[in-house]
């Protein structure tokens, strides 16, 4: 009796695995996600060149043993810098998502466990950020304060929370006249209580699931204000400016375009195809449905 109790809850846990395992498209996008995590924090140690380094002599070379995916304009070494420039994409991604992921989180539960007039300002709030398009606000902010990663962060949260706040307050709402909720509740547990052991326990899968889907997004994001210059700033490297440094030297190597684009391609894959495996696996209802 004791061995059955205690695999009992571990059964719909290992169902989880075992369908995710089956999907073949959640499987390769976890391998992409893994590569793409595991060259972004081994960069250092992948790398086989300074990516800031200048050596004109060897500009616009081709692969090659010593610079295994060519060098760019000004010499300096491809693979390396497309290493480094996943360490940007992760930062990015890593801290935006998560940011904004525990404060629409936060705020989402608020508004769906609080009062009707609370709940009705939250909304006029995350529908107004929502009304901005992200890349306009992206340009407007940069043209105003100037180009930086740490701004380039703060547009993705803020433009980000809304859609987690409004999912978590959507769940909040369906969990809040649930049954071991009003016991909870007649049995004197605070709101503070409430929300952090029974209804964010509840709400935080969907959430992740969520946020798996917007990395990509995030990544694209800082990749696209970089290439335009309005990102990163040089030298740092960054998958958008050398797309942007390889764009005006394409008929002379189209080396640097195909490096800085081509681990773009695949981590948005990559993110695209585990989040979409996860909802499967999560949620019951499309599961059914195939």
């Amino acid at each position: 009796m004791a061995a059955n109790s205690f695999d009992r809850p571990m059964r719909p846990a290992m169902e989880k695995w075992h369908l995710f395992f089956r999907n073949g498209q959640g499987v390769l996008g976890l391998i992409l996600v893994a590569l793409f995590f595991a060259s972004a924090i081994f960069a250092p140690w992948l790398a086989t060149h300074d990516p800031t380094k200048l050596d004109i002599p060897v500009r616009l070379a081709g692969p090659s043993l010593d610079h295994w995916l060519g060098t760019d304009q000004l010499g300096r070494d491809t693979y390396s810098r497309v290493l480094y420039g996943g360490r940007v994409a992760l930062q990015v991604a890593a801290i935006g998502v998560s940011t904004s992921l525990l404060i629409g989180l936060a705020l989402g539960m608020i508004a769906g466990y609080g009062p009707r007039w609370l709940d009705n300002a939250l909304l006029l709030v995350f529908d107004t950020i929502r009304s901005f398009p992200t890349i306009v606000l992206s340009l407007a902010a940069v043209s105003l304060l100037g180009p930086s990663l740490n701004l380039i962060l703060a547009v993705v949260i803020v433009t980000s929370i809304p859609g987690y706040a409004r999912l978590a307050r959507t769940s909040t709402l369906a969990l809040k006249n649930s049954e071991f909720i009003l016991a909870e509740r007649s049995l004197g547990a605070g709101s503070t209580r409430t929300l952090a052991h029974h209804v964010m326990p509840n709400v935080i899968g969907p959430l992740l699931i969520l946020a798996a889907m917007d990395i990509p997004v995030v990544v694209t994001i800082e990749a696209g204000l970089s290439f335009l210059g309005l990102g990163v700033l040089p030298p740092t490297a960054s998958w958008g400016t050398i797309l942007n440094e390889g764009y005006l030297v394409i008929r002379t190597s189209p080396w640097p375009v195909v490096a800085g684009g081509v681990p773009l391609v695949l981590a948005t894959l990559g993110f695209t195809l585990l989040g979409e495996a996860l909802r499967d696996v999560f949620d019951p209802k499309l599961r059914s449905q195939r």
